[in-house]
């Protein structure tokens, strides 16, 4: 057993050098290669990223092994401009990445005692902030981040800091609180641009609130609404195609008429995709 999992770990090695040598052949002759540079490549990284994260959603594994190549050529592609310019290459890349792990986990490399998955991450965080020499917890959050997920990060961050909530019964009765604090403030919305932007923090307050007590019941917020964007895109999709299939457009059905559609779609098979947790 260990000699074919040597085996196989060569076998890794040898495609790992492949793609290098693949690369650098193409930046030495493709005209499209030769010109990119790390700007360039910026944006279809994070596109490649988003597809990435797009097989992962769907489950779809055969997928998955090809968008982790696309992004992995991408991490290559990186290392080899800045090899050009002599600021490091993959070497580098991938042997700071190995100190790095090896230093924020002491309970394996070291003798730090730990008891549980939180230890772990309220170690993990405290070593960033030594690291980086942030005088902040919160100053390692990407300010770039999307809303939600900046969310989520913040809140993590904070937890690792032991700011937290004891009970997930105390994060909902703050997210009936942020509800009804946002209700009040929206019955007045209307009456000033002051009241709207009222209504509108509040309204930020209650979905800090709702990721907050997703956290606690183990879901990722951003997939799960993901999901939903998908199961409403989905049925609405449906609804179209039946309203047309029956002669009908939909700009000429009523309200009622397309809920007649919406239900039979909600009878639809759901998707085999797994239940969003929340991972680090």
């Amino acid at each position: 057993m260990e000699n074919t999992s040597s085996i196989r770990r060569q076998e890794q090695l040898a495609a790992f050098g492949r793609l290098l040598d693949v690369l650098d052949r193409l930046r030495t002759e493709c005209p499209w290669d030769q010109k990119q540079t790390i700007q360039s490549l910026r944006h279809l990284t994070i596109e490649e990223t988003y597809e990435l994260s797009d097989a992962i959603l769907r489950n779809d594994l055969s997928d998955l092994k090809k968008e982790l190549g696309d992004v992995m050529l991408h991490l290559a592609f990186y290392a080899k401009i800045a090899s050009e310019t002599g600021h490091f290459d993959i070497a580098d890349v991938l042997n700071a990445q190995c100190d790095k792990l090896i230093f924020r986990h002491p309970h394996i490399y070291g003798d730090t005692k730990v008891n549980d998955e939180e230890d772990v991450k309220r170690n993990w965080e405290q070593i960033k902030l030594k690291e980086k020499g942030n005088s902040s917890v919160l100053g390692g959050v990407p300010t770039s981040l999307p809303a939600l997920v900046k969310a989520m990060r913040i809140q993590e961050k904070a937890r690792g800091a032991g700011f937290d909530w004891e009970r997930k019964e105390q994060v909902w009765e703050k997210v009936q609180e942020e509800l009804q604090e946002f209700g009040t403030e929206y019955l007045d919305a209307q009456v000033s641009d002051e009241a709207q932007q009222r209504a509108a923090d509040e309204f930020g307050d209650l979905l800090f609130s709702l990721v907050n007590f997703a956290r606690f019941a183990g879901i990722n917020p951003e997939e799960a609404l993901e999901r939903t964007n998908r199961k409403f895109i989905r049925r609405f999709q449906y609804l179209e195609t039946e309203a047309a299939r029956e002669g009908y457009r939909l700009a000429e059905l009523t309200l009622a008429e397309m809920d007649i559609y919406w239900e039979r779609a909600k009878q639809l098979p759901t998707t085999n995709d797994p239940i969003p947790t929340s991972k680090n």
